[in-house]
Protein backbone atom coordinates (compact mmCIF):
# COMPACT_ATOMS: atom_id res chain seq x y z
CA UNK A 1 0.00 0.00 0.00
CA UNK A 2 2.72 2.46 0.79
CA UNK A 3 4.57 1.42 -2.93
CA UNK A 4 1.31 2.19 -4.15
CA UNK A 5 0.68 5.59 -2.51
CA UNK A 6 4.57 6.77 -2.67
CA UNK A 7 3.42 5.59 -6.52
CA UNK A 8 1.02 7.69 -6.64
CA UNK A 9 2.54 10.90 -5.61
CA UNK A 10 5.43 10.41 -8.11
CA UNK A 11 2.14 10.50 -11.11
CA UNK A 12 1.27 13.42 -9.37
CA UNK A 13 4.05 15.43 -9.34
CA UNK A 14 5.22 14.31 -12.56
CA UNK A 15 1.86 15.38 -14.45
CA UNK A 16 1.83 18.95 -12.04
CA UNK A 17 5.65 19.77 -13.86
CA UNK A 18 4.54 18.59 -16.86
CA UNK A 19 1.53 21.16 -16.53
CA UNK A 20 3.48 24.27 -15.29
CA UNK A 21 6.07 23.40 -18.33
CA UNK A 22 3.39 23.58 -20.70
CA UNK A 23 1.84 26.81 -19.37
CA UNK A 24 5.63 28.53 -19.43
CA UNK A 25 6.33 27.61 -22.61
CA UNK A 26 3.00 29.40 -23.46
CA UNK A 27 3.30 32.21 -21.57
CA UNK A 28 6.98 32.91 -22.82
CA UNK A 29 5.38 33.07 -26.42
CA UNK A 30 3.24 36.19 -26.59
CA UNK A 31 0.58 36.86 -28.51
CA UNK A 32 0.52 39.42 -31.87
CA UNK A 33 -0.41 43.16 -30.98
CA UNK A 34 -2.91 44.60 -32.61
CA UNK A 35 -1.47 47.42 -34.95
CA UNK A 36 -2.30 50.49 -34.27
CA UNK A 37 -1.39 54.79 -34.73
CA UNK A 38 1.19 54.35 -32.23
CA UNK A 39 3.14 51.71 -33.88
CA UNK A 40 6.33 52.54 -35.78
CA UNK A 41 8.84 50.90 -38.26
CA UNK A 42 11.63 49.81 -37.07
CA UNK A 43 13.70 50.74 -39.49
CA UNK A 44 12.08 53.85 -41.33
CA UNK A 45 10.86 55.04 -37.96
CA UNK A 46 7.20 56.07 -39.89
CA UNK A 47 3.92 55.07 -38.81
CA UNK A 48 3.27 51.47 -40.00
CA UNK A 49 -0.29 52.15 -40.76
CA UNK A 50 0.72 55.04 -43.54
CA UNK A 51 2.46 51.88 -45.65
CA UNK A 52 0.23 49.71 -47.99
CA UNK A 53 0.81 45.71 -47.73
CA UNK A 54 1.90 43.09 -45.38
CA UNK A 55 3.76 43.57 -42.43
CA UNK A 56 5.83 42.02 -40.09
CA UNK A 57 6.47 42.72 -35.84
CA UNK A 58 8.87 40.84 -33.97
CA UNK A 59 8.76 39.75 -30.47
CA UNK A 60 12.24 40.20 -28.67
CA UNK A 61 13.46 38.24 -24.79
CA UNK A 62 12.60 40.68 -22.12
CA UNK A 63 11.13 43.60 -24.20
CA UNK A 64 7.13 43.83 -23.75
CA UNK A 65 6.94 45.74 -26.72
CA UNK A 66 7.21 44.02 -30.45
CA UNK A 67 9.13 45.52 -33.04
CA UNK A 68 7.31 46.87 -35.82
CA UNK A 69 8.18 46.47 -39.69
CA UNK A 70 6.74 48.21 -42.71
CA UNK A 71 7.36 45.08 -44.70
CA UNK A 72 7.56 41.45 -43.84
CA UNK A 73 10.95 41.39 -46.00
CA UNK A 74 12.44 44.03 -43.64
CA UNK A 75 11.34 41.74 -40.35
CA UNK A 76 13.29 38.62 -42.03
CA UNK A 77 16.08 40.75 -43.15
CA UNK A 78 16.34 41.68 -39.36
CA UNK A 79 16.57 37.97 -37.91
CA UNK A 80 18.71 37.58 -40.36
CA UNK A 81 21.09 40.26 -40.25
CA UNK A 82 24.19 39.59 -38.02
CA UNK A 83 24.72 42.86 -37.35
CA UNK A 84 21.40 42.21 -35.08
CA UNK A 85 22.09 40.62 -32.12
CA UNK A 86 18.53 40.58 -30.42
CA UNK A 87 16.91 37.15 -29.46
CA UNK A 88 13.59 36.67 -31.72
CA UNK A 89 10.88 34.89 -29.33
CA UNK A 90 8.38 35.00 -32.37
CA UNK A 91 7.55 36.70 -35.45
CA UNK A 92 4.19 37.36 -37.03
CA UNK A 93 3.66 38.33 -40.38
CA UNK A 94 0.26 39.03 -42.22
CA UNK A 95 -1.77 36.04 -43.86
CA UNK A 96 -2.42 37.32 -46.72
CA UNK A 97 -4.83 34.42 -48.08
CA UNK A 98 -6.97 35.83 -45.13
CA UNK A 99 -6.44 39.93 -45.46
CA UNK A 100 -9.81 41.40 -47.15
CA UNK A 101 -7.27 43.84 -48.61
CA UNK A 102 -4.34 43.91 -49.83
CA UNK A 103 -3.77 47.43 -48.97
CA UNK A 104 -4.67 47.09 -45.56
CA UNK A 105 -4.59 43.17 -44.37
CA UNK A 106 -6.60 43.78 -40.84
CA UNK A 107 -5.90 43.49 -37.49
CA UNK A 108 -6.74 39.25 -36.98
CA UNK A 109 -4.37 37.79 -39.46
CA UNK A 110 -1.82 37.91 -37.83
CA UNK A 111 0.24 33.84 -38.07
CA UNK A 112 3.65 32.47 -37.22
CA UNK A 113 6.20 33.43 -39.94
CA UNK A 114 7.05 29.76 -39.10
CA UNK A 115 4.17 28.18 -39.75
CA UNK A 116 3.36 30.40 -43.04
CA UNK A 117 4.57 29.82 -46.71
CA UNK A 118 6.09 32.95 -48.81
CA UNK A 119 5.74 33.85 -52.00
CA UNK A 120 9.17 36.03 -52.94
CA UNK A 121 10.05 37.07 -56.50
CA UNK A 122 6.24 38.13 -57.42
CA UNK A 123 5.36 41.23 -59.26
CA UNK A 124 3.56 43.00 -56.18
CA UNK A 125 5.92 45.24 -54.08
CA UNK A 126 5.48 46.25 -49.97
CA UNK A 127 4.46 49.22 -48.33
CA UNK A 128 8.04 50.57 -49.14
CA UNK A 129 7.42 50.15 -53.47
CA UNK A 130 10.11 47.60 -52.89
CA UNK A 131 10.23 43.31 -53.42
CA UNK A 132 8.19 41.80 -50.76
CA UNK A 133 8.08 38.41 -49.11
CA UNK A 134 4.54 37.47 -49.20
CA UNK A 135 3.25 35.27 -46.41
CA UNK A 136 -0.04 33.13 -46.34
CA UNK A 137 -1.77 30.69 -43.78
CA UNK A 138 -1.86 27.67 -46.42
CA UNK A 139 0.40 26.33 -49.57
CA UNK A 140 -2.33 26.00 -51.47
CA UNK A 141 -3.13 29.98 -50.95
CA UNK A 142 0.42 30.88 -51.56
CA UNK A 143 0.38 28.66 -54.70
CA UNK A 144 -2.67 30.55 -56.37
CA UNK A 145 -0.98 33.52 -55.38
CA UNK A 146 1.84 32.92 -57.33
CA UNK A 147 0.25 31.71 -60.28
CA UNK A 148 -1.36 35.26 -60.92
CA UNK A 149 1.49 37.30 -59.63
CA UNK A 150 4.50 34.97 -60.43
CA UNK A 151 7.12 34.55 -58.09
CA UNK A 152 8.45 30.93 -55.85
CA UNK A 153 6.59 29.82 -53.26
CA UNK A 154 9.10 29.11 -50.41
CA UNK A 155 8.99 28.63 -46.55
CA UNK A 156 10.57 30.86 -44.14
CA UNK A 157 13.94 28.86 -43.77
CA UNK A 158 14.42 28.73 -47.75
CA UNK A 159 13.98 32.32 -48.18
CA UNK A 160 17.65 33.12 -49.70
CA UNK A 161 19.59 35.81 -47.58
CA UNK A 162 20.42 37.29 -51.00
CA UNK A 163 16.59 38.51 -51.53
CA UNK A 164 16.02 40.02 -47.67
CA UNK A 165 19.51 41.18 -47.69
CA UNK A 166 20.41 42.44 -51.15
CA UNK A 167 19.33 45.86 -52.42
CA UNK A 168 16.15 46.90 -53.36
CA UNK A 169 16.57 48.22 -56.46
CA UNK A 170 16.59 44.66 -59.02
CA UNK A 171 17.32 45.33 -62.65
CA UNK A 172 14.27 43.46 -63.76
CA UNK A 173 15.94 42.52 -67.60
CA UNK A 174 19.09 41.25 -65.54
CA UNK A 175 18.85 40.40 -61.94
CA UNK A 176 17.16 37.42 -60.87
CA UNK A 177 13.91 38.13 -58.72
CA UNK A 178 14.43 35.91 -56.36
CA UNK A 179 18.48 36.17 -55.30
CA UNK A 180 19.10 38.97 -56.89
CA UNK A 181 21.93 37.32 -59.00
CA UNK A 182 22.66 38.76 -62.48
CA UNK A 183 21.02 36.37 -64.91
Amino acid sequence: MKRLTTLAAIVAAAISLAACSEQQSSAEVPLPVALSEEAVGHYCNMTILEHTGPKAQIHLANNPHPLWFSQVRDGIAFIRSPEETYEAVVVYVNDMGKASDWDFPGFETWIDAREAWFVIGSRKTGGMGTPEVIPFGTEQTASGFADENGGLVVRLAEIPDAYVLGPNGLDEDKDDPVTGALQ
